[in-house]
């Protein structure tokens, strides 16, 4: 396959050929994830479902402050692949690979010990914090696969390879929602067999990216042999990726509270009709944030290539469409909220679903729009600021609103409208931010000019 250039032709047009593939690749992911849900809500009952529910903030708190640094590799790869630098890109790969093998052996020793620890201090609720210690720890001993499949994913997109994950979710996919009703209806295995069909799945999908990058050539040939790592471009990954990682994991964190707030009503319905509105709403979240990695790899490429003008026009791209697919996907979720709930869970749990749906989905554009200005400013090295901006306006804003606003009035509309308050506050400053790096960029780059004219 040959890589993409995403410097030259019709940007417009390269974006969304890049994009939907991905975009694709999520929605399929969440909804074979969906499958997990309905066939643990359906045949396990609503105490297996919250228990399920209740450690995705968990499980996106621990394991993201390492996929951050996937994002890390994706930039310098992206940057090499636009300097045209063959040695760097392979380089960067390698790196990347070995790097994810040794998180994800953290991972495992940290998730399976830690577990319950964890979820008693979110307040988990007593009728199920057994069965999602369970789910916890079968979960984090399949790290490996995870690590893998998402830094090869990757590096694969700072080249524009973005069908190939998609088949390869395709079919680990298929393989995780026949594991999900044989382990579950027949072999009766509740949470434990949706784990396990969920880490033999991301073991296919990891097992394929690693053969497609060992049999591709070009700038993320991968070779085993050459597994090492190579501390100039690690250096360059950490730079850019512990920052996004730390916001991820800071972000979840807040989540994790947000979590522990839905706990605080002692409820198995409310928890699990949150659980459902939570993973419908995804779907929305997914396919806006597919344009947010699209400018990171394109803007990453420009900025290597020393088009760094092309930023804005990336942003503004991704910027439009992201609020085309916000709107419709946000628009639909609400207007088909009740029975799309029903697919999760059914009775009381229904209405307490609809209420974070009505919220979220109608304004969720926000945050699709929120998120693009960071994507570009990780693109053009920036990962500092983004990382300060999102904790001030998305941890620190939430925990405060929890303990004042929410604590005198404990409803659950209360709780949800945190949500675009700060996708608002939060977004406005993340622009400001973009812009100001990009004018230093442009400084930069028209002094190096002026110094080699010299």
């Amino acid at each position: 396959m040959k890589d993409m250039d995403m410097t030259n032709g019709n940007l417009a047009k390269k974006i969304l050929i890049f994009t939907i593939p991905i975009m694709l690749s999520s929605i399929l992911q969440l909804l074979f994830n969906t499958v997990d849900m309905i066939v643990i809500g359906n045949f396990a009952g609503d105490a297996s479902l919250a228990a399920v529910g209740s450690t995705s903030a968990l499980i996106n708190l621990i394991v993201n402050l390492f996929i951050g640094i996937s994002i890390g590799a994706n930039v310098v790869v992206s940057r090499a692949v636009g300097q045209k630098n063959l040695e760097k890109a392979q380089k960067a790969t390698h790196t990347a690979i070995l790097f994810s093998i040794l998180a994800g052996a953290i991972l495992i020793v940290f998730g399976v010990f830690t577990s319950r620890i964890w979820l008693e201090l979110m307040g988990t609720t007593s009728d199920s914090i057994d069965k999602a210690t369970t789910y916890l720890q079968i979960y984090f001993a399949g790290s490996i696969f995870n690590m893998v499949y998402n830094f090869g994913a990757s590096i694969l997109k700072s080249v524009g390879e973005t069908k190939r994950p998609l088949i390869y979710l395709f079919i680990a996919g298929v393989m995780n929602a026949l594991l999900n009703l044989l382990f579950v209806i027949p072999f009766k295995m509740d949470v434990a067999g949706v784990a396990l069909a969920t880490i033999i799945a991301q073991g296919i999908s990891a097992i394929l990216v690693v053969i497609y990058l060992m049999k591709r050539e070009g700038f993320v040939n991968l070779k085993l042999r050459k597994l090492r790592i190579y501390k100039k471009e690690l250096g360059q990954m950490v730079l850019i990726g512990i920052p996004a990682g730390i916001q991820s994991c800071l972000i979840s964190f807040s989540n994790v509270f947000i979590q522990s707030a839905v706990n605080s009503f002692n409820s198995t319905i409310i928890v699990s009709g949150n659980t459902a509105a939570a993973n419908i709403e995804g779907f929305v979240w997914v396919s806006m944030n597919s344009f947010y990695q699209a400018a990171i790899a394109f803007t990453g490429q420009n900025y290597g290539a020393n088009k760094i003008e092309n930023s804005k026009k990336i942003l503004a791209l991704c910027m439009i469409y992201t609020l085309i697919t916000g709107v419709l996907f946000g628009g639909g979720a609400y207007l088909l909220r009740g029975p799309l709930i029903n697919l999760y869970t059914s009775g009381e749990a229904v209405g307490y679903g609809e209420i974070r749906l009505t919220i979220i989905c109608l304004s969720y554009f926000l945050c699709g729009l929120m998120d693009l200005p960071v994507g570009s400013m990780r693109g053009l090295g920036n990962s500092i600021a983004p990382m300060i901006i999102s904790i001030l306006g998305m941890v620190v804003f939430r925990i405060i609103w929890i303990a004042t606003v929410f604590y005198y009035n404990h409803e659950l509309w209360v709780l949800y409208i945190s949500y675009p308050i700060t996708w608002v506050g939060t977004g406005t400053v993340h622009y400001l931010s973009f812009l100001y790096t990009y004018k230093n960029r442009i400084k930069k780059m028209s002094s190096i000019e002026t110094i080699t004219i010299e």
